[in-house]
């Protein structure tokens, strides 16, 4: 009898927790529709800004730009991780964390200094627990994170960067391809990739040329700070997006191998209640023919 009760008990305990994995599945799922509307919306404002920058640049000769120039003096860079506040969510942080961890070995064996950002509660206790030091951390981000709360972070690096005070910046998010791929990358953030002309894509339109108002290096000087914003934007909405597709996973996963194990346990106490009724009719049985 002790075995079915031990059975019946570990059976609540299974259907308790699909109970809350199959709710969580669920909200996950809603807050990746809205995620995603987000970061569909924002990707075209992203394409249209660079396609801009390389028109502007196209027949200008060798475009100059403070946030195009390489720096080498200062020897230092900067690592930018997102990760997600709350975990649930499969191995979504352990992956960005491997390539973080992978990352800062390089640097560090080029002999760069490296200023690491976290964003997100998991990488901050990830390596508080490694004993690492962090130069910032950010815990405002959750699944809309805002424009607002980007741009500043943005101009603090641009500013850093013109300054000479830092050679590059490097961001580690999780990319958002489609609902079934996601893949960890490391952007180069500054300095920026002089745009380059795809002749062959732009077919007839690679030749065409424009009149601007006012200069094209007055525009390029608006439009480059502009696109590092955009472009670290979009990396935060790439990782909102797919952190909640991982955690849909994650939990359909947990519910489907919930019922699962539900009905293994029930046909487990079933063998083992039947076994108990076999025993207790034979004892009585043999009862029987001992009165007799």
């Amino acid at each position: 009898m002790a075995k079915a009760r031990a059975i019946v008990k570990r059976r609540k305990a299974v259907q308790n927790i699909r109970k809350i994995t199959r709710p969580m599945q669920l909200i996950a799922t809603s807050r990746y529709q809205a995620a995603f509307k987000r970061a569909t919306a924002s990707k075209p404002y992203t394409d249209k800004i660079s396609e801009l920058v390389a028109q502007l640049s196209r027949g200008q000769g060798e475009v100059k730009h403070p946030l195009l120039k390489v720096n080498t003096e200062s020897k230092k860079t900067v690592q930018i991780v997102i990760t997600s506040n709350r975990g649930l969510c499969g191995g979504y942080n352990a992956s960005l964390l491997r390539e973080t961890i992978a990352k800062l070995r390089e640097q560090e064996a080029a002999e760069q200094a490296v200023d690491l950002h976290v964003v997100g509660k998991k990488g901050i206790g990830y390596f508080k627990f490694l004993r690492r030091a962090v130069t910032s951390t950010y815990t405002q981000f959750e699944d809309k994170p805002q424009f607002a709360e980007v741009e500043p972070i943005a101009s603090a690096l641009m500013e850093a960067y013109e300054r000479g005070q830092i050679d590059a910046v490097d961001v580690t998010y999780m990319k958002f391809i489609s609902a079934g791929t996601q893949r960890v990358d490391t952007m180069r953030l500054l300095p920026i990739e002089k745009p380059k002309v795809d002749e062959q894509a732009g077919g007839a339109s690679a030749n065409v040329q424009y009149e601007f108002s006012p200069a094209p290096e007055e525009l390029l000087a608006e439009l480059l700070p502009e696109t590092v914003k955009i472009r670290l934007f979009q990396c935060f909405m790439d990782a909102a997006v797919s952190e909640q597709v991982a955690r849909m996973v994650a939990m359909k996963a947990a519910t489907d191998a919930a019922g699962d194990m539900v009905k293994s346990l029930t046909r487990a106490y079933n063998r083992a209640r039947q076994s108990q009724i076999t025993l207790e009719l034979l004892d009585i049985v043999s009862g029987a023919e001992a009165l007799n």
